[in-house]
């Protein structure tokens, strides 16, 4: 083991893991698995289930760092990232910026379209605005609403008339204030997990559903992930490519996932950036990882090594 991995070298790191919103349960399950893994490895690792101030003031002179497993708002999203910083703790994936851009769905297809990176036209929606509006500005139906700021697809419909576009707006306003529509891909769904600035193999994502929705990722034993993907050599490296600029655009580190979608034409769109990947049973940047030949545990001590490098950051 070089000594960057000696895990003598990490003190005590406290695995974040739950936070109160929607997708606390499932951070629980990837924090458990995170912590498994580091002490597997040996590193004093000890998991902390964070709900907010008081839990990040306790890890003040008890750890020497910090693994975040914080799925969502107040985890993913710059918040925690920024009180970390401030308290002088390092920490594990992308800074704040980049984790405040790649959870807000709406303004990080607002940079994408900036950079000239293509994502599926969208727009802004109020709680008023008509389908017929909706449905004229995307060429629809169908089309998709989604809160602009949760994960896991929390909250995202499939809206294929009048009535299902009114039950898509419940839906996504009871989450989140801000909700935009967007336009519906036809075909299949990818996804290209990042580590340290490389991008691992891509996987497929085969619902057998009418999209790759919350019941699909976590609830669904019927979906079906194929890694390798089956595109071309040459059609993967330049998805890989699109993907890595996606990722950098936002001034994402480490770690993360961009989602993307295939049309008929060969044409990829970028859908959404993940700054802090699920890591349970069904997740898929493990996936990937291992159809490159890399681990859980290896996975999890290599992301936890990159804070060695930033605990000057603060």
């Amino acid at each position: 083991m070089t000594d960057a991995y000696d895990p003598h070298r990490f003190g005590r790191v406290a695995v974040l893991m739950g936070g109160t919103a929607a997708e606390r349960e499932i951070s629980l399950r990837s924090g458990a698995a995170v912590h498994a893994a580091l002490a597997r490895s040996g590193v004093a690792a000890e998991a902390v289930d964070f709900r907010g101030r008081d839990d990040l003031l306790a890890l003040v002179g008890s750890f020497d760092r910090v693994f975040i497993v914080v799925h969502g708002r107040g985890g993913e999203d710059g918040c925690l990232q920024g009180a970390l910083e401030l308290l002088g703790l390092p920490y594990t994936g992308s800074g704040v910026l980049a984790s405040a851009l790649g959870m807000d769905k709406a303004r990080c297809k607002r940079l994408w379209q900036g950079c000239g990176l293509p994502t599926p036209a969208w727009m802004p929606l109020c709680a008023d605005t008509p389908f017929s509006a909706v449905n004229d500005a995307l060429a629809g139906p169908p089309f998709m609403v989604k809160p602009a700021r949760e994960g896991s697809s929390l909250g995202v419909s499939l809206v294929t008339d009048a009535a299902s576009y009114s039950a898509a707006l419940g839906a996504a306003f009871a989450l989140d204030p801000l909700v935009f529509a967007e336009q519906y891909i036809r075909g299949p769904e990818y996804t290209a997990p990042v580590l340290h600035g490389r991008a691992l193999p891509l996987v497929r994502l085969e619902p057998k559903r009418a999209f790759y929705d919350y019941t699909a990722k976590y609830l669904s034993n019927d979906t079906v992930y194929h890694c390798p993907s089956g595109l071309s050599a040459q059609a993967e490296e330049a998805a890989q490519t699109l993907a890595l600029a996606a990722f950098h655009a936002l001034g994402c580190a480490v770690w993360g996932r961009i989602d993307c979608m295939r049309d008929e034409r060969g044409q990829v769109w970028l859908i959404e950036a993940n700054t802090v990947p699920g890591m349970t049973e069904h997740s898929l940047l493990p996936m990937a990882a291992r159809q490159a030949g890399i681990d859980f545990d290896a996975l999890v001590l290599g992301i936890l090594a990159t804070t060695l490098a930033t605990e000057k950051r603060a």
